[in-house]
């Protein structure tokens, strides 16, 4: 149909069997149309899948825009269905990435649910045996020895995957001196660097309190590239240490994308406080977010001033906008929520 109307209608379900075709027939503005298509609809759960298709057809740049999504995304990329459905290529190149941010034992049960599939596929019995003949040698890519001791003793150790000799190795090497060779990278990924848009340019306190009593504090926020949201950086206490609770809050058009209840503890001074989501979320660029956090805590709090309608970070251009949502007095101009911590 494209080729002799010059139409294109691409779907979810047809868009790599149409890029197969385009790039087979050398048809290069179709191809363009089906990767384009691929970028937008990029996520977690398909970003895996993505990745392997994109390597098979030699596509640099939505190969880039996989691992952007895979590193800030890790525990949900790792966790989704499609991560089953790679070949053992991408596995092998998944499990060697340094800027996974994922612990490792979400590394290590993301592997072991891979073996599973793969053992189906290959019709093998689902042993512990063929679980580890599939993995091969991309056992030993997973940094087993920098997992929390607790999630190695309960996890990893009781797993029936790692012969007596390693088990017992990785335990000396967590406490013994002197330390055994292993086979296993003992060095810890490092992750990625967490990115702080802060939206004012000073900060003081009332005497007469910035009070809460269970009102919202709320802004609104564009970017003009996909960045990955972690949490946001709060202001706390101005006479002395003390412990808020927040629940923090992001939504796009009415609809939660993400949320989180938790404590943290200021101590006194007018530095900003991290308070992280469960997983990052994802923003896409041009498109106005909502942030918003209630409060509970010690009223006599720092809050921001001077604030700034455009900032930039990095490579990254924020634009900030009043919410209606906002019941407590945050605004563009003061307020509470000073920063953004996200992953580009």
């Amino acid at each position: 149909r494209y080729i002799y109307c010059d139409e294109i209608d691409l779907a979810a379900d047809t868009v790599l069997a149409t890029l197969y075709a385009a790039k087979k027939y050398i048809v290069p503005h179709l191809a363009r149309a089906c990767v384009n298509f691929l970028e937008t609809s990029l996520s977690a759960k398909n970003a895996c899948v993505l990745l392997s298709q994109s390597c098979l057809f030699e596509e640099p740049d939505l190969t880039q825009r996989c691992w952007e999504v895979i590193d800030a995304q890790a525990e949900l990329a790792l966790k989704s269905e499609g991560f089953c459905d790679i070949d053992f290529q991408t596995l092998e190149s998944i499990l060697r990435r340094e800027t996974l941010n994922a612990k490792e034992i979400v590394v290590f049960e993301a592997a072991l649910n891979w073996a599973e599939v793969e053992c189906q596929r290959q019709d093998l019995a689902l042993s512990i045996e063929n679980k580890r003949k599939v993995l091969g040698k991309a056992l030993y890519l997973i940094r087993i020895p920098t997992m929390a001791l607790d999630d190695f003793a309960n996890g990893a150790a009781q797993s029936g995957v790692l012969t007596l000799n390693e088990t017992n190795d990785i335990f000396l090497w967590y406490t013994a001196a002197k330390k055994p060779e292993l086979q296993f990278v003992s060095k810890a990924r490092k992750g990625l660097v967490p990115q702080r848009c802060h939206r004012f340019q000073s900060c003081a306190y009332r005497s007469n309190q910035w009070r809460y009593r269970g009102r919202c504090d709320s802004i609104q926020f564009a970017v003009d590239k996909r960045v990955f949201i972690a949490g946001f950086g709060l202001y706390g206490s101005s006479c002395g240490s003390a412990e808020y609770s927040a629940k923090i809050e992001l939504k796009r058009q009415g609809v939660v994308l993400g949320q989180n209840l938790s404590k943290y503890f200021s101590d006194g001074s007018s530095n900003t406080f991290p308070v992280w989501f469960e997983y990052p979320v994802q923003i896409e660029p041009d498109t106005f977010y909502t942030a918003s956090v209630i409060l509970d805590g010690n009223e006599l709090s720092y809050f921001g001033q001077e604030g700034m309608t455009e900032v930039q970070c990095g490579k990254v251009t924020v634009q900030f906008q009043c919410s209606s949502d906002s019941t407590n007095g945050t605004g563009v101009q003061g307020g509470q929520i000073p920063e953004l911590i996200f992953y580009a």
